[in-house]
């Protein structure tokens, strides 16, 4: 039962504010007033007063309720603070580190990185003593400009002799090296903006003017029957390894090409080392033969060359000669029934026409907010860049999948080589240099998935820019000593290698991550508002443009790319010094979500009844039970800790960036302050206006 107080009812108490208090634990109480203070007791001072003090002994227990409170919270925040850190302490005694990556050699893999990431740490360390020295000076009310660089104090101990020594020395040695390190990331910058820009500007006009390529025969006359002897011989293939999460799919979808089954093989290069995998995709692969599908099953012993490899080994069969085009599709991707009478036409009287490239369209694009933001770039990368160069240029670089090759420009390019790890990029430009040409179809979507986990795409973003430079090494030769013209030699150097896959990695983190944390301990050197802002955000829209649903996500996005420059920067180093993290192949782990519903939905709507024809899987094997039971592994926390470092060092930066505009505010005050009191004995002198001398001070302070 709730305690009623009436200490109110005492005469000397009467006109106090009568309260009852009613609680029935400490963090529930409330408060009820029972008869409002007369008005009369706050018109003067000494009854307000008065009623102040009579009414400190009704509201006692109210705030000791609320100190109560106070206190709960507090001992709450405390252990609250103590399982966070217990947390943490036991993730990392637990989990493992960001080098500590499931990989064949993790000795290697541990190293791969080390300079890179003793460079950050070293840059946060100067960045955490700067911000010290930084502090230090900050309430000590030291600040210098540097036009007017004056030691207005004496040498009063170690500290201020350090810190006069730090001043001296980023202004005659620091600042002009990081000025004119700026000044060049500035003009890369600009260069790969404009290029960003004219990308755009181009895909406008293609939109504008409607532009698409036209095969040669309508897809309709291949379907009703007229120029039907176009039927040629098609191989697809689908290399893949250890991919049990979307095996099922993948197998279904390609067996449902509408293509006559006497025209087309399907070949399933498998790659994997785990027994149990092997035999799932066996059983898959015969499962489909008994329906009538034409594919065979193929398994390498050793995974030499990675995915080139088993390309080169399936392309060195006896029977391929009898084919003529050739359908690469990954182990995740789920071309629709129409693929090949959407792509094959094109060949069709255009024997120049060495490859037919499909986008790419994501079942999981809304699966979290990483597939968002990787959905932005994807859709950049196909929307603009990829149907401007087919255009405009007619070479672009051949994703891996989704694609249809004339195997005699295969042939005539020397096959698939096993020198990088972006073998896809590799067979493209060498048939570039042989003049073979390269359509893009932006309306024709092959279904697949993205990375899910910041780990796989991770790993993905390393191989794909590490290869690009790896490859401009070994072709550099081959594209300066080629019979193209010179317009199509500084396309593929300066455009396609140097600016968007050099470039790009290496002034997005050393400008923004590198050098723009260090001008803000090094005020000296000075970046333009326009190139921190403005521009920064004009690119940032323009990239989101082609995924106009993405735009609630422009700034995570643009923290996101400054997130994963570290990672870019590091795989375009490992790339282009030939390091050995750059001949590292981790296949991107699948989360197995591709779309079987929407392939399923796809085959009935089709009129498809049959139970394999729908994708639809047969009932758990034992093999498929013993895998299950084998992926049951304890998941680790992993700590990316070149992620954190560069938070780190962009906060300590930010921080610096606060004391430093606190600083020069307080100082104009006090300067403002001065002329404010000079010019006030001046009018006092001189009998001038003064509330014109009041009002322009009043003016100062709102701008201020």
């Amino acid at each position: 039962m709730a305690p009623k107080f009436d200490w109110w009812a005492k005469g000397n108490h009467r006109k106090g504010t009568p309260v009852v208090v009613k609680m029935e634990n400490p963090n529930n109480w409330s408060m009820v007033e029972i008869e409002s203070p007369a008005e009369q007791d706050f018109l003067v001072e000494g009854r307000r007063e008065k009623s102040r003090n009579k009414n400190a002994r009704q509201l006692t227990w109210v705030l000791l309720l609320k100190a109560h409170r106070a206190a709960g919270c507090l001992t709450s925040l405390g252990s609250a603070l103590i399982a966070l850190g217990t947390a943490v302490r036991r993730r990392i005694a637990v989990g493992r580190t960001d080098t500590e990556i499931s990989s064949p050699s993790p000795a290697i893999t541990k190293s791969k990185s080390r300079f890179f990431y003793l460079c950050l740490k070293l840059f946060l360390w100067l960045s955490l003593m700067l911000l010290a020295f930084e502090a230090a000076a900050y309430f000590k009310e030291w600040h210098f400009e540097t036009p007017k660089l004056q030691l207005q104090f004496g040498i009063r101990g170690f500290f201020d002799s350090v810190y006069t020594f730090w001043v001296l020395l980023r202004v005659e040695y620091l600042a002009p090296p990081l000025q004119f390190l700026a000044n060049a990331c500035i003009v890369l910058f600009l260069i790969q903006s404009l290029d960003r820009l004219i990308l755009c500007v181009g895909c406008f006009w293609i939109r504008f003017k409607k532009i698409k390529p036209e095969p040669k025969i309508a897809i309709s006359d291949l379907e009703s029957g007229e120029d039907g002897f176009f039927l040629p011989m098609v191989l697809v293939q689908i290399p893949m390894c250890n991919e049990k999460e979307v095996y099922q799919q993948s197998i279904a979808a390609v067996c449902n090409l509408d293509w006559p089954r006497s025209k087309i093989l399907i070949q399933i290069l498998d790659d994997s080392n785990d027994p149990i995998t092997q035999s799932l995709i066996k059983e898959e692969v015969h499962k489909w033969q008994k329906e009538g599908a034409r594919i065979v099953y193929r398994h390498r012993v050793n995974r030499e060359g990675y995915k080139a490899g088993n390309l080169k080994s399936a392309m060195n069969c006896s029977y391929v000669k009898d084919y003529e085009f050739v359908a690469i599709f990954d182990a995740d991707f789920q071309p629709l029934p129409d693929f090949l009478k959407k792509t094959i036409p094109h060949f069709k009287d255009n024997e120049e026409l060495g490859l037919v490239q499909a986008r790419w369209s994501f079942v999981n694009k809304e699966e979290n907010l990483l597939t968002r933001l990787q959905n932005i770039n994807l859709a950049f990368h196909f929307e603009v860049e990829q149907q401007v160069n087919s255009v405009f240029l007619n070479f672009f670089g051949f994703n891996g999948t989704a694609g249809v090759w004339r195997i005699k420009a295969l042939e005539d390019s020397g096959g698939w080589l096993e020198r990088t790890t972006v073998e896809d990029m590799d067979i493209a430009v060498r048939a570039h240099l042989h003049g073979w040409k390269f359509i893009f179809l932006n309306d024709v979507e092959c279904i697949c998935e993205l990375p899910e986990s910041y780990e796989a795409y991770r790993k993905q973003q390393h191989r794909w820019h590490s290869g690009p430079m790896q490859l401009f090494r070994l072709c550099l030769p081959a594209v300066i000593k080629s019979k193209i013209s010179i317009g199509k030699k500084f396309n593929l150097i300066f455009l396609f290698f140097l600016l968007r896959k050099l470039i790009l990695p290496f002034y997005s983190f050393t400008l923004f991550c590198i050098i723009l944390p260090m001008t803000m301990f090094v005020p000296e050197a000075e970046l333009p508002a326009w190139v921190v802002c403005y521009i920064p955000a004009t690119m940032s829209f323009l990239n989101i443009l082609p995924a106009p649903k993405s735009f609630p996500f422009i700034v995570p996005y643009l923290l996101f790319e400054n997130t994963m420059s570290v990672t870019k920067f590091n795989a375009m180093v490992s790339g282009l010094f030939q390091l050995g993290s750059a001949y590292e192949w981790v296949v991107t782990k699948k989360s197995g979500r591709s779309s079987e519903g929407d392939l399923a939905a796809l085959v009935e709507k089709e009129g498809k009844k049959t139970k394999h024809q729908r994708g639809v899987s047969a009932p758990e094997t034992d093999a498929e039970k013993k895998a299950q039971k084998k992926d049951k592994k304890k998941k680790h926390n992993r700590i990316y800790m070149k992620e954190l470092s560069l938070a780190f060092l962009l906060l300590t930066a930010a921080t610096r960036s606060l004391l430093s505009a606190q600083v020069l505010v307080e100082k104009h005050c006090r300067r403002q302050e001065r002329v404010w009191t000079q010019e006030y004995n001046y009018v006092c002198i001189t009998s001038l206006n003064i509330d014109q001398l009041s009002q322009r001070k009043d003016m100062d302070k709102m701008c201020w």
